[in-house]
């Protein structure tokens, strides 16, 4: 497995804006209509918090892949599902940060919560979008409010169709 360098998905001065996303170790890829609408669907997220995306990379990877970024960048030796890297502070008008996101945990969590693929897929997406917001987790009032704004963003992409 290679090693992992966050840097090669930092934004270098005026490279790129917007929303973009990638695959790293894995196949898994968004169709262009896909990826059009998630893209219009978290700038209006974004927005609805009075904010922009300067930058944001949703990078869909294999578990070992977040695996060994876990391990790396945060301590943690254990699978999850998507690691959030703000580059940001929540409290700036701008967000910018990358959403790397494990496709193999979103397979078995959605079987495990008997929903779709796109439906999990579409909630671990918005909850990194979220946390670049400044929405936290950690607390079991915070997990609340998160919940609540995940499934207010859900709400909205499914009145988008």
């Amino acid at each position: 497995m290679r090693e992992v360098e966050l840097d090669d998905f930092d934004q270098e001065e005026g490279l790129e804006e917007g929303i973009i996303f990638h695959s790293e170790s894995t196949d898994f890829a968004l169709s262009p209509t896909t990826e059009d609408k998630l893209t219009e669907w978290i700038s209006t997220i974004v927005e609805n918090h009075q904010k922009s995306v300067r930058l944001l990379n949703v990078i869909f990877c294999s578990d070992d892949y977040l695996y060994q970024i876990n391990v790396d960048y945060l301590n943690h030796d254990n699978f999850t599902d998507i690691i959030t890297f703000p580059y940001a502070d929540p409290r700036e008008e701008e967000i910018e940060g990358d959403l790397f996101i494990s496709i193999d945990r979103i397979k078995d969590n959605a079987n495990a919560f008997k929903v779709t693929f796109e439906e999990e897929l579409n909630r671990v997406i918005i909850h990194g979008v979220l946390h670049l917001l400044g929405f936290g987790d950690k607390t079991p009032e915070d997990e609340k409010r998160m919940r609540e704004k995940e499934n207010e963003s859900l709400q909205l992409l499914s009145g988008m169709n």
